[in-house]
């Protein structure tokens, strides 16, 4: 531990600096496996007491926080916030290299690899590759067909929980995604990404054959049998 005449503590293993010796106390736990806070009821350990406050939520089904436009709720302010995005369309970070946009900081540090990096991770069975494991678990499934999450509604099963959660919406009157340009509501988040072109000048849509743009995939499909006819 290094003290400065500015009553600064800094940390020796990176460049942290702090005022109070409390602050660095508990800066030094992330250099450390130390961790004193266990949850009663299961294995969960922490090095913040903060944290477990946060995990023994999990426990007692205590969610606080609340979506004001659809049932889901947080035990953490920010899962809401980001989840709230998806009602308002909001992604506010950009790609510097193409026009890629997301919700998530995780995401677009994903996408970075696809300029930056190989496809390390490859499926033994087809020519498939990606840059994250979890990607290619998710893909080894097509190849099992070990669709382990059902429906109880019906006959639909699928290999993602997500997925799931997104089909169930078929079965009630729930519309979660909302255009915040008019009043238009949906059951999928794709129905609205699609919707909301309509309201911009953007065409992401090209035919291969003309210099015909447009702005929903099903618009250029119909022009592209235009094309077929005409080779008929």
């Amino acid at each position: 531990i290094k003290r400065h005449d500015k009553k600064q503590y800094k940390c020796t293993l990176c460049d942290y600096r702090c005022k109070h010796l409390i602050s660095f106390m508990l800066h030094t736990r992330t250099h450390i496996v130390v961790k004193p806070y266990n949850c009663t009821k299961c294995d969960y350990r922490c090095s913040e007491l903060e944290s477990l406050k946060l995990h023994m939520m999990k426990h007692k089904d205590k969610k606080p926080y609340k979506c004001t436009q659809c049932d889901y709720r947080s035990g953490r302010q920010g899962d809401v916030k980001q989840h709230m995005m998806t009602h308002t369309g909001e992604k506010p970070h950009k790609c510097t290299q193409c026009d890629y946009r997301c919700r998530h900081l995780t995401s677009l540090k994903y996408h970075i690899m696809k300029h930056t990096e190989e496809r390390r991770y490859k499926c033994a069975q087809c020519d498939y590759s990606c840059y994250r494991y979890r990607n290619l678990t998710n893909h080894i499934m097509t190849h099992t067909l070990q669709k382990t999450y059902k429906c109880t509604q019906c006959d639909y099963r699928c290999t993602h929980h997500r997925n799931l959660k997104r089909h169930m919406f078929v079965h009630s009157d729930i519309k979660p995604y909302k255009c915040t340009q008019c009043d238009y509501k949906t059951k999928q988040n794709r129905n609205l990404k699609e919707h909301i072109k309509r309201h911009t000048s953007e065409k992401p849509y090209k035919c291969t054959q003309c210099h015909y743009r447009c702005k929903q995939k099903k618009t250029l499909n119909r022009h592209i049998s235009t094309h077929e006819r005409e080779t008929v």
